[in-house]
């Protein structure tokens, strides 16, 4: 599974998700900043991607469209880069296990 990290979250984290999420990138990395979230949804769909967000933006798409893709919806605030990182890698398991019920399309973890 590879991970799209939206415009909030920085691209200094991609790095260190590449041995647990291979592929992972960033919008800002892709060329999509300042990009209509559809068209970033529409990316991700093209591109086999989960994108992860702290905005509830991508989780309504997922209300309105469904998968793909499908949704890594953060709510932790306004922590640090290790923190998100520390929170994702711990999570993989439980992210992957969810998102094998084809019938989920977005992760809340907070």
């Amino acid at each position: 599974m590879k991970l799209l990290l939206d415009e909030n979250l920085s691209r200094r984290i991609v790095p260190f998700l590449q041995t647990a999420f291979p592929g992972s990138s960033q919008i800002v990395l892709e060329g999509l900043e300042q990009s209509f979230d559809l068209d970033i949804w529409q990316y991700a769909k093209a591109n086999d991607f989960v994108i992860v967000t702290k905005d509830s933006d991508f989780y309504e798409l997922s209300l309105l469209y469904g998968t793909p893709p499908r949704v890594i919806w953060l709510q932790v605030g306004n922590v640090t880069k290790g923190k998100i990182t520390q929170i994702l890698l711990e999570h993989r398991d439980a992210i992957e296990q969810r998102f094998a019920n084809p019938e989920t399309a977005c992760i809340e973890i907070g």
